[in-house]
């Protein structure tokens, strides 16, 4: 079998990577020239845009997929015209748009931290007076790891904030006091059947994601489960699909979704029985599902700008490296590495070490 990726970055390399063991080929197209995926899959150098080249990645493949959200719906809707495309254009179009994706939870029964659409300055100084401060000034399209978003604590910053965000369409919503944040990754087939992973656990600092370790057996669980499935069958969505939430006062609130393999659910690689890069592959061509079972106690930590050498990490018990092969620049993601260990309280021992080499 054969599949076509849009996107021929980290997040297409590891699909790639997934891939192989099916006896999957990959090729995946993107704009830059060498493309980290390269390494794992056939690269056709063009724009998402250009009809020839989404005829070239459609070109002797079974199956289309994406491996970020900000590729073009028109796009996606011209290869599904020839062949299966997963996610479909559905769920690409809600994830593109913030607006879009809270009027879904809403319409969903799913609850989130309020919120108003913000179209001008005027609109913006309207969403202030009804939901009040303080509150996070978010870009409706286009922001990921913290960008396009600012906090508003005082009604003097709102000019600054309108600018800082581009003056353009946005999303108001109320800052969240929460205690955690945490993800759930999920599968579903084309058939419907939808498989979830661990709740997971992420700390973030500077909008940019640093750890997730998996809750296995946490109060929440059902609950995250109730929502993705909601969201999943509302959109259709057949691959892996992330939902982010605040737990506040001991409940979930929304985020936002990914519809997608997302990096909090690295650690899947080395700590789950299938992972969702496998399950992704294995749901978009039409396979059955893997199992999404935790293997054990575990934790994955990013490689922000710089990584350790591998000798380093390689002396590390437990630790599982995963480079990306992109050269290092400030606040770019080279790598991720998962610590495992046959106990929690081998991990915690081994942990604080590996956190202070990587810089978490």
């Amino acid at each position: 079998m054969k599949l076509g990726i849009f996107g021929g970055g980290q997040l297409g390399r590891m699909l790639a990577q997934a891939a192989l063991p099916l006896d999957v080929e990959c090729q995946v197209l993107d704009p830059t020239e060498a493309p980290c995926a390269a390494a794992a899959a056939r690269h056709i150098h063009g724009d998402y845009a250009d009809q020839h080249a989404l005829d070239a990645l459609t070109d002797g493949v079974d199956a289309v997929t994406y491996e970020f959200e900000n590729v073009p719906v028109d796009a996606v809707k011209y290869v599904a015209a020839r062949l299966p495309a997963s996610p479909g254009a559905t769920s690409l179009a809600c994830a593109q748009d913030r607006a879009h994706e809270k009027q879904l939870f809403e319409d969903l029964g799913i609850d989130l931290a309020p919120w108003a659409e913000v179209d001008d300055f005027a609109g913006l100084r309207e969403a202030v007076a009804r939901i009040g401060l303080p509150a996070v000034l978010k870009t409706r399209r286009f922001g990921y790891d913290g960008k396009g978003q600012v906090v508003i604590r005082g009604a003097d910053e709102l000019e600054a904030a309108w600018q800082t965000v581009g003056a353009q369409p946005c999303v108001l919503e109320t800052f969240v006091p929460f205690e955690r944040e945490v993800s759930m990754i999920a599968v579903r087939s084309l058939s419907g059947e939808t498989r979830c992973y661990a709740l997971t656990e992420n700390v973030h600092r500077d909008g940019i994601l640093r750890q997730s370790a998996p809750l296995d057996g946490d109060a929440l669980q059902a609950d995250a489960e109730a929502a993705l499935a909601k969201v999943m069958k509302a959109l259709d969505h057949v691959g892996v699909m992330a939902f982010e939430f605040f737990v506040a006062e001991g409940r979930l609130l929304a985020n936002e979704i990914a519809p997608r393999v997302h990096n909090s659910g690295h650690w899947t690689i080395d700590g789950a029985v299938c992972s969702q890069f496998e399950n992704h592959v294995r749901a978009v061509l039409g396979l059955p599902l893997g199992d999404t079972a935790t293997r054990g106690p575990c934790v994955m930590l990013n490689a922000i700008g710089e990584m350790p050498t591998t000798a380093e990490l390689a002396a590390v018990a437990g630790c599982r490296i995963h480079a990306y092969g992109k050269a290092p620049r400030p606040g770019r993601k080279i790598g991720h590495v998962t610590l495992i260990a046959d106990s929690s309280s081998a991990l915690s021992d081994r942990l604080p070490a590996l956190q202070a080499m990587m810089g978490v």
